[in-house]
């Protein structure tokens, strides 16, 4: 387990012992001067986005052709349609987003090393406005400022950091960004759809409409306790609702066109 990851657990678990380990000075460093223990493997904000996106869009696609229509058929082939869909948009979205910001963070790269360039001291009077910000002055605040302008690399990774708050994205992280978020999405929607497989279209649509609500509130449960660790009941309750609302526009406007 990673040290961040250690730490995370045994604050979720307020495990002193956990959190103690984590705090340990070697680890400390090896950690982030290698850059070992940055959680980058953490996918579960992508893993809910798909997952939960494709439950709600699909459910409130069938619920609204289901609603219109007597024939499981209709609502199989509009059902898989949206699922295959909106897997495919998911993940292009996903992977879109993750360029554009990828190419967002080296557009400030380029602009903030070209005015290290040709405006070293308007950076260095931000260098010295940020770390006033911080509390510091005097002697110690020329030190930093002589400190970090010393190495330009040093101060480029200041200002994107601290003065725009920007993280380094890589592209190559954008592909298999893409592949979680439309997987996820691909599992999701297959969730409200599963009943209408097997059963008639009024059973089917209260057990798709059992499956997807149970399946969101424990997707909520788990994304409190993994980013939270508290209102766990709160939170779960809350997914769960608004993916019903959202489902339940499909149903409505199924039920005006009734075919």
């Amino acid at each position: 387990m990673s040290r961040v990851s250690q730490a995370r657990t045994g604050y979720l678990n307020r495990d002193l012992m956990a959190i103690s380990r984590a705090h340990e000075k070697d680890r400390i460093h090896r950690s982030i001067h290698h850059k070992e223990d940055h959680q980058t493997s953490f996918n579960l904000p992508e893993i809910i986005l798909g997952g939960q996106d494709g439950i709600v869009n699909v459910l409130g696609v069938i619920l609204g052709v289901a609603a219109a229509t007597v024939s499981s058929k209709i609502v199989l082939v509009a059902g898989l349609a949206a699922t295959f869909a909106e897997s495919v948009s998911m993940a292009a979205v996903a992977y879109t987003s993750k360029i554009a910001e990828a190419d967002y963070y080296q557009s400030e790269l380029e602009r903030e090393r070209y005015e290290i360039e040709k405006f070293p001291q308007g950076e260095r009077e931000e260098i010295k406005a940020l770390y006033e910000n911080y509390g510091f002055k005097g002697k110690v605040l020329n030190e930093i400022i002589e400190r970090i302008t010393a190495d330009k690399n040093t101060w480029l990774r200041v200002m994107m950091e601290q003065e725009l708050k920007l993280g380094k994205v890589d592209r190559k992280e954008a592909m298999p960004t893409a592949i979680i978020v439309g997987f996820s999405a691909l599992v999701g929607s297959f969730i409200p759809l599963l009943p209408f497989f097997f059963l008639t279209i009024k059973t089917a649509m209260v057990l798709s409409l059992v499956l997807s609500s149970l399946t969101l509130f424990f997707v909520g449960f788990y994304k409190a306790k993994m980013t939270l660790g508290r209102q766990f009941f709160k939170q779960a309750l809350e997914m769960m609702l608004i993916g019903m609302l959202s489902a339940g526009v499909g149903y409505l406007v199924g039920s005006f066109f009734k075919v």
